[in-house]
This record gives C-alpha cells, sequence and structure tokens, in this order.
C-alpha cells in the first residue's frame, strides 16, 4: 500500500507536476498535524459525541467538556482532513468513518488511536536509537496503564483480521489443542475456536499483559475454551507433541534470529504430527522499497520499539525449515495489508 498526494484544483496539479509543491512540508507537517487531530478527537471523545448525529460545537462540548474555541479549531481541522463533514455550522461524521470511528462497531479503532499517543512519545526517540543503535524494548517498560491502552490497541488491530483468517486458516482434522503465543486479546484464538468446535485455546502471554488481556477476551464469552497461562514462550518448556496449532502472532519482531529459531525447535518438538505452526508478521520485503509505505515504516518502528524489527519471509520460513517442519502455505489477508501468515506443518 502506498500513499498519494492527492491535489485539490487545477493550481496544485500544476505545482505538483513541476515540483514546486513542498513536498517534505506536505509528508510532514501536515501529515503529523492531520494524524494528530485525528488522535485527538479519539482521546477527547470528539467521535462518540457526534455519534450518527449532525451537531455544533455547543452539543459537542455538553459531552467533552472541552473549551468551545479550541474544540471548534478541532473540528474544523477533521473537517478538512476529510473525516467530518460541515453544514450550516453542524458537523457530522462521514458514514464511511462510522465502523472505524464509534464504539458499538466491533471494527471501530478507538483504542489504537488512544495508544497511538504513547506511540507518539515512542517515535520522539527515533534519533537516539539511530545514533546509538538501542531499542526502546516497551515490552519490560510500559506502566499497568500502558499496558492496559497497548492491550486495547492490539484488539483493534487485530478484531477483522482475526475473523478473515479463522476463514482461511485449515486446522486438521479433529484439530483439539491451540497454543497462542503472546495471544494478547484472544481474538485469534476465539475466532479460530467459534470455526473449529472441537479446538480449545492457551494463550501464553507474559504476567504483566494478562490481566488486561483476559479482560478483553472475557466479553467474547468463551472462557471456558479459551485460556490464558502467565509465561514466557523463550524460556519455557512447551511439552511434546501437544498441540495442532501453535500461532505466533506480531511476536517474532520482538526476537533475535537466535530466540526465533531456538522457539520454533520447541514448536516442532510441541507439535503433534500434521500439526501446523503459524507466523503472522508485517513483512520486511527482500529489497527496499519493495513493500511500500507500510512495509518500510512498520520495519523502522518495530525496530525502534523492540529487539529486531520485521523480518522477511525468506528469514521466517529458515526458522520453520531448520527445525524440521516443512513449509505450507503464506496466507495474505485484506484486513491488514502487508501483514501474512506462514504456515508450515509438522
Amino acid at each position: 500500500m502506498k500513499f498519494k498526494i492527492k491535489p485539490e484544483g487545477l493550481l496544485e496539479r500544476m505545482a505538483l507536476w513541476l515540483n514546486l509543491a513542498p513536498l517534505p512540508l506536505v509528508d510532514t507537517q501536515v501529515a503529523f498535524n492531520a494524524a494528530r487531530a485525528i488522535m485527538a478527537g479519539a482521546e477527547l471523545g470528539i467521535y462518540e459525541a457526534l455519534g450518527k448525529n449532525s451537531k455544533t460545537v455547543e452539543q459537542v462540548i455538553e459531552s467533552t467538556h472541552t473549551d468551545i474555541a479550541a474544540t471548534k479549531n478541532l473540528l474544523d481541522c477533521l473537517v478538512g482532513v476529510g473525516y467530518l463533514s460541515w453544514k450550516n455550522g453542524n458537523y457530522s461524521i462521514r458514514p464511511r468513518y462510522y465502523k472505524w470511528l464509534l464504539k458499538e462497531y466491533p471494527s471501530n479503532l478507538i483504542g489504537k488511536l488512544r495508544f497511538q499517543l504513547i506511540e507518539w512519545d515512542w517515535m520522539a526517540k527515533l534519533e537516539d536509537y539511530v545514533r546509538t543503535g538501542k531499542p526502546l524494548n516497551f515490552h519490560y517498560s510500559m506502566r499497568p496503564e500502558e499496558w492496559a491502552h497497548y492491550q486495547q490497541g492490539m484488539r483493534d488491530l487485530s478484531v477483522n483480521t482475526a475473523r478473515e483468517l479463522a476463514g482461511k486458516l485449515k486446522l486438521p482434522g479433529g484439530a483439539s489443542r491451540m497454543l497462542d503465543i503472546g495471544g494478547s486479546h484472544g481474538l485469534f484464538s476465539i475466532e479460530l475456536c467459534k470455526k473449529n468446535p472441537s479446538l480449545s485455546s492457551t494463550i501464553l502471554e507474559l504476567p504483566g499483559a494478562i490481566d488486561h488481556a483476559s479482560a478483553i477476551a472475557a466479553k467474547e464469552n468463551l472462557t471456558e475454551r479459551v485460556k490464558y497461562k502467565a509465561g514466557n514462550a523463550l524460556t519455557d518448556d512447551l511439552g511434546d507433541q501437544q498441540y495442532d496449532l501453535i500461532m505466533i502472532n506480531n511476536v517474532v519482531h520482538h526476537f533475535t534470529p537466535a530466540e526465533n529459531f531456538a522457539l520454533a525447535k520447541k514448536v516442532a518438538r510441541a507439535l503433534k504430527p500434521g500439526g501446523i505452526y503459524a507466523i503472522g508478521e508485517f513483512i520486511r520485503l527482500e529489497t527496499p522499497g519493495e513493500g511500500g509505505v507500510v512495509g518500510s515504516t512498520a520495519g523502522l518502528y518495530f525496530s525502534l520499539t523492540s529487539s529486531s524489527g520485521t523480518w522477511s519471509e525468506t528469514e521466517m520460513r529458515s526458522w520453520q525449515s531448520e527445525a524440521g517442519l516443512k513449509t505450507t502455505k503464506t496466507i495474505g489477508l485484506m484486513t491488514l495489508p502487508g501483514w501474512k501468515i506462514l504456515t508450515a506443518v509438522r
């Protein structure tokens, strides 16, 4: 996926064509102002205050309890960005954004937009990372309230993806046991258990994450089949021939190559014959630029915040094959461009 500047009018089209428009300013000042306004709308409750209605700024601040002049400035910005409409002094959310901005929709991204306020501060440390090579490794430094925002943000990222994946990942006949490494909110386990009635899942998660993550999963009423276990996949014994499916989503970018290879060997031993090892990750393409904006920015972000960063498909496949597994399908998903599931079978 790539972003593209859309000129508004003949003059702007000519400025782009003649290379007179200051593109670095559009890509930075304009982009981060717009991004910050969208995030502020989530944090301040602007979208919930509007709902599916058309309201004046005076009506909005009855819910948000914010300053009228400053709130009007934010609303006007969100109109310019294209998230809101304005007519005769009334503001409303554009209908195409209902599913993303209103909490009544399971697909809403409000938690992720709020978590991005924390991520914003992380990205402010980018220059320090580039100078020193030392990543933040946020999993070891987050406070309890930050864990709560993190888990909600991960839920928002995964809710649509989990449903799509459950329909595409075919499990062995009669599959009964799944291990979800770093499964966080549990949505991947939940959707797979819904799709496969005989399946139950154990989510192996760091102790600091379980309280907030399990509260999200509990809302789905599958607590009898989806359970949490505190632990660390890098150091814990995963057992021998225990599972039909072992899944790890959005986690291997936190591990080094040696750690990922050691984990793959443990996974291979823990799988039943015919069992599947599924790795879900944003893919770093083999050459720079091949992955577009999403792939390249994700790679930089994860290298800053974690131990390693994103991996190429070749690298992840090597862990699976060197652990004695037979590599099989690569599953792409429409709901999260650039993110794929790589499966291998024992």
